[in-house]
């Protein structure tokens, strides 16, 4: 049994339901085919439970520095994972039936299953073939678990399943220095856990501003999470109702124990049994799916958004490819996957917002720049929120005046920081920002103040 659509799309992550809707209010018979639930990582295991649980991770925090703010409380604070579980449950499932809704309203078929090419129009489902004039990938990506020694001997959590918890760990080791680790840390560490965080690097967030690396491990280890990083030779081993994590550091215990442990070593593509190479659809060894600047792969009418294409890993990257394949497809545009900005936050708290290059890629070209920075202890805002810690912090191309890149550590700061990111977008001169006006008190207000301090790098 075989039907035929003129668009298939598999996976319901970020971009997958928008363009099935998308195709299908253009005209055209769209199937989208899901294999577990709708909404993908984000709804289901990454932005929305997460960030619901650094909210409560958050009142937590500020539970017990109400008195700080002439605030008391009576009685002792208590911490509920099962009531902070089941809160952001209920988000997350309002988020999936929207997805449902989006999807029925558009009159898309949804399709419920492990989709599988077997020949580069047709994917099939169970016993049933799917046969497809085009064929939009979006099947996201996982958890990775890296083959490490002993680690098949031990259970561990990977962000999926310690979502699933409804108890404090009473100790949890986080592997990983990543924005994922980071977030998992501060979260426990603030609902009551014990926590511990090894890092194989020197440093945390490795991929983010130096000195901003260097604030996160201040900002953890102020609130009682302990930090071992160059953990070179990292191993586990079970050890009566204790897991050790066995480290080789310059300092400290050589083995950490802890009653759970989290991997939060990066992230793989889900497209190891999609049946690649029946479609002749290549891919790169670590499974991410080649594309060109408009997201085709190999097959030109075969496309790949999200995750799995490795031009992005976000959700806002994700929705962006479901724009610039609708836009190119529907109305005629040239859209590309590089016309976009480098844009990330991670979710600590305070946040840490990141546009364009950081200072040391911006070094790395050898343009002639300028740099300026702030403490979040100058922003009014802040400091009637009581919350000063961070760090603002611009570079700009000294010839161009462009703005190169931005990073704000700070209160606000995943907010405020698109002030920039649309002047960069505009390639505007950064003293576009300078002689604008912005509203007190806000965080955004410091920047025309950091920009108007901006000086020759070193």
């Amino acid at each position: 049994m075989s039907r035929t659509f003129d668009s298939i799309v598999i996976g319901s992550g970020q971009a997958g339901p928008f363009l099935a809707a998308r195709l299908a209010g253009a005209g055209q018979s769209v199937a989208l085919i899901e294999r577990k639930v709708l909404g993908g990582t984000c709804v289901n295991t990454g932005c929305t439970p997460t960030k619901a649980m650094v909210a409560s991770a958050k009142v937590a925090h500020m539970a017990r520095k109400a008195a700080d703010f002439g605030v008391h409380l009576p009685g002792e604070l208590q911490v509920s994972l099962a009531d902070i579980k089941s809160r952001a449950e209920k988000i997350v499932q309002d988020s999936r039936d929207s997805v449902m809704k989006l999807l029925t309203k558009a009159g898309c078929t949804l399709i419920f299953g492990q989709a599988r090419f077997v020949s580069t129009h047709e994917v099939q489902v169970g016993e049933e073939i799917f046969r497809g004039d085009r064929i939009f990938i979006n099947v996201g990506g996982r958890a990775a678990t890296p083959k490490l020694p002993g680690l098949e001997g031990i259970s561990y959590l990977t962000n999926s399943s310690l979502l699933q918890l409804s108890e404090l760990p009473q100790h949890l080791v986080v592997v990983g220095g990543g924005a994922v680790g980071v977030e998992f840390a501060q979260m426990f560490r603030r609902f009551g856990s014990e926590v511990t965080l090894v890092e194989m690097k020197p440093r945390l967030m490795q991929h983010e501003d130096g000195s901003a690396s260097e604030l996160v491990a201040q900002l953890l280890q102020q609130e009682g999470v302990r930090l071992r990083l160059n953990a070179k030779c990292l191993s586990f081993s079970k050890r009566a109702d204790e897991i050790a994590v066995h480290v080789d550091c310059n300092d400290g215990d050589e083995v950490v124990r802890g009653s759970h442990v989290l991997l939060a070593m990066g992230r793989v593509p889900n497209t190891d049994d999609l049946g690649l190479p029946a479609a002749g659809i290549d891919a790169d060894p670590s499974g991410y799916i080649p594309v060109d600047e408009q997201l085709r792969t190999s097959v030109p009418h075969i496309w790949a958004l999200g995750d799995c294409n490795g031009r992005g890993g976000f959700t806002h990257t994700a929705y962006n490819d479901f724009e610039i394949v609708a836009g190119n497809l529907l109305e005629g545009g040239e859209r590309r996957v590089t016309d976009r900005i480098a844009a990330r936050a991670t979710y600590t708290d305070p946040p840490l917002a990141q546009v364009g290059m950081t200072e040391e890629e911006a070094r790395a070209t050898g343009r002639d720049l300028l740099i300026a920075t702030r403490p979040m202890s100058s922003v009014s805002r802040a400091i009637e929120k009581g919350e000063t810690f961070g760090l603002m912090k611009a570079i700009v191309d000294a010839r161009t005046k462009l703005i190169l890149g931005a990073m704000i550590f700070g209160v606000g700061g995943d907010e405020a920081i698109h002030s920039v990111l649309d002047i960069m977008y505009a390639e505007k001169p950064y003293t576009t920002i300078t002689h604008a006006v912005h509203i007190h008190p806000t965080v955004a207000e410091l920047i025309p103040t950091l920009l108007g301090s901006l000086q020759p790098a070193n």
